[in-house]
């Protein structure tokens, strides 16, 4: 049984259009319809059903979808073994959150290209919202970001989290007690992006104590609110991760709260294909490199996947 012939057929299966078929597998119309055929011819059987526009799986198409995925994720998994990675070439297109550039992004660059030197990166920062939407569109191949992508074929590997505190700068001469979300509000807030994960936070925190005067400035750079905090114009809150350097120096400090900040969780995900076995190689690699940053800065900077609760905020 011809291999290329199965590839196509899981394709045509998923996308349902010989010409979309066809571009994704850089064949004529004419290639993918004669593979099919012949697919048919060998089985025995009809497998789609084929209208004007699109096409559809038959019964009998539903069944050998389940074993032509089998096959072609073990022939993966054999060449994978057998294979020398630094022949893998291409281009792998990489979305990531500022969260991920500002902690353990270089060293994940640096093992893909130690393991697949001929492997091209085209790398894309954004926020979580559009990187799924890049993702879902397919102009991006892996999106590292907060939550999952949703979707059939959409595959979410859970990364651990970055524990989350409130910073300010010394010079606004904050308490050492625990302050209130009425303390807090006193001052200028500065947030990531509208509808974030921390974003959504504040707006509950706030709304939940009725501190509705509350100013919160939404702000897409991470390097942009870290400067803002350092220069006293407002406190935020921030993964710890971010800021070891102006923590461990004194030119930030941690503020005591009377309430739980949740950590930020972050995830790697990819949509399921023929073709994803290079994308679960590189979310792999992502976890080791996760369990390396966690490891050598800690539980109160990093969290490895299920090793344990968020740092106290007192």
């Amino acid at each position: 049984m011809n291999i290329r012939f199965l590839e196509t057929f899981v394709w045509l299966a998923k996308l349902r259009n010989f010409r979309l078929t066809a571009e994704r597998l850089h064949a004529t119309q004419a290639a993918i319809s004669s593979r099919i055929s012949a697919l048919e011819q060998e089985f025995g059987v009809r497998l789609f059903e084929r209208g004007p526009r699109d096409v559809t799986l038959t019964q009998e198409g539903s069944k050998a979808l389940v074993f032509a995925e089998q096959i072609l994720k073990l022939n993966q998994d054999m060449f994978t073994s057998v294979s020398d990675r630094s022949k893998v070439a291409g281009l792998l297109r990489l979305g990531v959150i500022e969260s991920v550039v500002h902690t353990w992004l270089p060293d994940l660059l640096r093992r893909v290209r130690e393991e697949y030197p001929n492997l091209a990166i085209e790398l894309t920062s954004d926020t979580t919202a559009h990187l799924s939407a890049q993702l879902v569109n397919g102009n991006v191949d892996i999106a590292l970001l907060t939550t999952n992508v949703t979707g059939a074929d959409a595959v979410n590997v859970p990364l651990g989290s970055l524990p989350m505190r409130w910073v300010a700068s010394p010079s606004l001469n904050l308490s050492a007690e625990a302050m209130s979300e009425g303390e807090l509000a006193a001052f200028p807030i500065i947030s990531f992006a509208r509808h974030s994960s921390p974003h959504v936070f504040l707006n509950e925190l706030f709304a939940t104590s009725g501190e509705s005067h509350v100013q919160i400035n939404c702000v897409s750079s991470v390097a942009a609110i870290i400067r803002l905090v350092l220069d006293g114009f407002g406190i935020a809150v921030l993964p710890t991760a971010f800021v070891m350097r102006e923590l461990e120096s004194g030119h930030l400090q941690l503020l005591k709260v009377t309430h739980r900040v949740p950590t930020l969780a972050l995830v790697a995900s990819f949509r399921r294909s023929p073709d994803s076995l290079l994308f679960e190689s590189i979310t792999r690699l992502a976890l080791k490199v996760v369990l390396d940053f966690s490891l050598a800065n800690g539980p109160e900077f990093a969290l490895f996947p299920d090793t344990g609760a968020a740092p106290p905020n007192s």
